[in-house]
């Protein structure tokens, strides 16, 4: 019965996401509402089947771990991208790139590439009557978001379901390729669904992993429905098919194969997740306390190699929109960094979260073990995140992995604050929930701590410390004889509250 009910409950949660689907179209300013609420119901009924699967037999936890994982990622097939218009850009990328043309050299609304433009991403423009009885041209569907350009040859009106069509791709060469493989194999007619059944393949095999990678580590299979159940990674990285799923897959590759002590191959894994995104550059900390120089030379070695084609074939234009996108965002001069531009002004914000985030890489690198990099993993992103303040919840399916090899559960805070985000844009909203994001980690994490916990914590920074001390230049061997006093004099401190 135990079983039963679990299934039941994910059941309800497959149910809930066919039926948001197939009624709610594409998320609208009049719809907005009906998705909070339609959000919110999924997430409570994942609760809930995370909760009653704790009571499911362990015999019976991986059967149904991944046939959930299958019934709910195939309701997420029902219907096309609900909440982003960027699968058109990727199916745009691919189809260029499979008629040989860099992806990088011409935006979207180029009259060169007129011919190749597909009808299901650039629909005809509507007339319609003006009220001077002129002949108007409009783009917009109720189905969907259509964006307005103009043919940069002709001027003539492009209705496209591409969001910013006068600007070149935005993406770097792992994502550029995977989307090229994509339309090299289904061609220009097809719409969104090749990309949405690559993701979710790549939800239920990576599901398949962390059920394997847990039971090899002696911890609880359950933890693996936290990716594999999660109502994020299927809007996001299927229904959505935002290519942040392959930089997060790439990048729970790569800690597999460090903690397996195959730094070459984990090298090579995060630099192509790197060259899917960028942000997964955020991982490395905690993969490179040992041997780093492996993980760093594969690393940077595989990204090179992958941009070494679109270099070649478009030079400094592989750069695309990315300075555009961080001004047009506000990255650039701080203002989009919701929470830390609560306590500073703007023009500190940029500098004072990239103190954050060069503190936590310096301590997550300093404490990770990398045969165990979970935690410092799971803490490397969360806070990067909560600091930089994405506004886009898909930029987190970087961290659910992590949730699950962790079975910190409390951190999916994070998630939902970034879907807060994007339904409800006000600025105070936003704030409010990231910062109850981070109460919620804190005080979970505290109510995880076994006693002792203090003592433990003032011992490691002692120890981080004295380990950055020997890293400044000239101070190795003048301190030397101290640190080792330091040593002997922490040991024997611990020494006496163990026996106390």
């Amino acid at each position: 019965m135990r079983t039963l009910f679990a299934a039941v409950a994910v059941g309800g949660l497959a149910v809930a996401v066919g039926w948001g689907l197939l009624t709610l179209g594409f998320v609208a300013k009049e719809t907005r509402d009906d998705f909070v609420y339609w959000t919110t119901i999924c997430w409570l009924l994942f609760a809930v089947a995370l909760v009653l699967l704790r009571r499911v037999p362990a015999r019976a936890v991986t059967a149904l771990v991944l046939i959930g994982a299958a019934v709910v990622g195939g309701a997420s097939l029902l219907s096309p991208p609900n909440t982003s218009t960027d699968p058109a850009r990727y199916a745009w990328d691919g189809i260029v790139q499979a008629d040989g043309v860099s992806p990088y050299e011409y935006t979207p609304e180029a009259g060169e590439l007129r011919d190749l433009r597909p009808e299901w991403i650039f629909p005809p423009a509507a007339e319609f009557t003006r009220d001077d009885g002129t002949i108007g041209l409009r783009c917009g569907q109720e189905t969907r978001q259509i964006h307005r350009g103009y043919d940069t040859e002709t001027g003539d009106v492009v209705c496209t379901a591409i969001n910013r069509p006068d600007v070149p791709t935005i993406y770097p060469p792992t994502a550029e390729l995977y989307f090229w493989a994509v339309r090299a194999v289904v061609g220009p007619d097809a719409e969104f669904a090749p990309l949405q059944v690559l993701g979710l393949v790549m939800v239920l095999a990576t599901t398949a992993a962390l059920l394997v990678a847990l039971r090899r580590r002696g911890l609880d299979p359950r933890w693996a429905a936290l990716w594999g159940w999660c109502p994020l990674v299927y809007s996001e990285g299927v229904t959505n098919s935002h290519v942040d799923l392959l930089g997060g897959v790439l990048v729970l590759a790569a800690s597999l194969l460090v903690s397996t002590r195959r730094r070459w191959r984990g090298g090579i894994a995060l630099g192509a997740a790197i060259a899917t995104k960028l942000i997964p550059v955020i991982a490395a900390p905690a993969l490179l306390r040992r041997q780093p120089h492996k993980v760093i030379v594969g690393a940077v070695l595989t990204f090179a190699v992958l941009y070494v084609p679109y270099v070649v074939s478009t030079g400094l234009a592989v750069l695309g929109y990315l300075p555009g996108y961080l001004t047009e965002e506000g990255y650039e001069d701080g203002s989009r960094f919701a929470l830390v531009s609560a306590w500073v002004p703007d023009a500190w914000a940029t500098p004072v979260v990239a103190l954050v985030v060069g503190v936590t890489g310096l301590l997550v690198w300093l404490k990770t073990d990398p045969d165990d990099p979970w935690l410092g993993q799971l803490v490397m992103i969360g806070v990067t995140l909560v600091a930089v303040s994405p506004r886009y919840p898909w930029y987190a399916l970087l961290l659910v992995p992590f949730v699950a090899m962790t079975g910190r559960w409390e951190w999916l805070a994070i998630p939902v604050a970034l879907l807060v985000r994007q339904f409800e844009p006000g600025l105070a909203l936003q704030r409010s929930s990231l910062a109850t994001a981070v109460l919620v980690i804190l005080l979970v994490s505290l109510w995880r701590a076994r006693p002792g916990f203090a003592d433990r914590l003032l011992d490691g920074l002692a120890d981080d410390a004295r380990r950055v001390r020997r890293l400044l230049p000239g101070r190795g061997s003048r301190r030397r004889g101290l640190t080792s006093t330091d040593d002997r004099l922490t040991r024997t401190a611990h020494d006496a509250r163990s026996g106390s």
